[in-house]
């Protein structure tokens, strides 16, 4: 099984000690008692990963895209369910990229919401007709439609290997079944929302992955990042087209390139894959920016 690139080194920032590094977020914690109480730092990096390696090219502004991006949608959520963000000042080597954030004890699952069908959720209703052991009518294509959205959970997998989808009652199994329950209903709460509003801006939003936690209080709050081309699907609607591959505002123009002969690079190997050429860098970033501009600046 392929391994993943080791991401570049940290910052160095006065005040926080640096604990975690994610694909794309580096974790922080103050040295010394937070006037917040119990927070962290969370950094986005313009990182980008694909094909479970962290690419040694980087996205430039796409770390502020996706914290613009989480803290507009927070914003748009914040009836449905309180989100971990804290007002607090940030370091300026960070400024425009970083939040404050309670302390979270997180659930130990993807909670993904599906109204579409295509990625993982269509690998698997062709071969079973189910997706994470929920029934689907027949005749589905690659983009269609679902009959209405689902709840299809995942344990969640260390950096470099894949997220297994699991049915609804494995996530009992792990956390119980009144933290199931209230992470399924809340997670289709969200998507409802949020597809929603970027319809309204003619974009669908196909999927979504979130991710839950419990505060100091014992509240179960939203964490992490939300709905940004990396944790979700979004599509234009007016390409929408069922039984094919749709256009989609994220990082598919690396993947496409990995994936093709111009790269050179085997996705099964443990080699680990080329820097990214100039014009693929750009075309991915413009479709990061055109997602942030359609949704929260339209």
């Amino acid at each position: 099984m392929p391994g993943h690139a080791t991401p570049p080194t940290h910052l160095e920032l006065e005040g926080w000690r640096h604990v975690y590094s994610g694909k794309v977020r580096d974790l922080y914690e103050p040295v010394a008692p937070h006037p917040r109480g119990d927070v962290v730092l969370v950094v986005a990096s313009d990182r980008i990963s694909a094909y479970d390696w962290v690419l040694p090219t980087e996205i430039p502004g796409k770390g502020g895209i996706l914290t613009g991006l989480s803290l507009w949608w927070f914003d748009q959520l914040v009836d449905i369910v309180p989100n971990h963000t804290v007002e607090a000042p940030v370091p300026a080597e960070v400024q425009g990229r970083a939040m404050v954030c309670s302390r979270l004890v997180m659930f130990p699952v993807e909670c993904v919401a599906r109204g579409y069908l295509t990625g993982s959720g269509l690998a698997e209703y062709r071969a079973s007709g189910t997706v994470c052991g929920i029934e689907l009518p027949p005749g589905l294509e690659d983009g269609s439609r679902l009959p209405s959205p689902i709840f299809t959970p995942a344990t969640k997998a260390a950096v470099g290997e894949h997220d297994e989808n699991v049915s609804f009652e494995a996530v009992v199994d792990m956390i119980g079944e009144e933290d199931a329950a209230a992470l399924r209903d809340l997670t289709l709460a969200v998507y409802a929302r949020a597809h929603a509003i970027a319809a309204a801006k003619g974009i669908i939003l196909a999927d979504t992955k979130l991710e839950f936690g419990r505060d100091a209080a014992g509240d179960i709050v939203l964490g992490d990042e939300v709905l940004t081309p990396d944790s979700s699907r979004f599509w234009p609607a007016d390409d929408w087209e069922p039984g094919r591959a749709q256009p989609s505002f994220d990082k598919q123009f690396v993947r496409d390139w990995l994936s093709s002969p111009d790269s050179g690079w085997d996705k099964s190997s443990d080699v680990p894959p080329p820097a990214l050429p100039a014009d693929v860098v750009e075309r991915t970033r413009a479709r990061y920016v055109e997602a942030f501009d359609r949704l929260a600046r339209a």
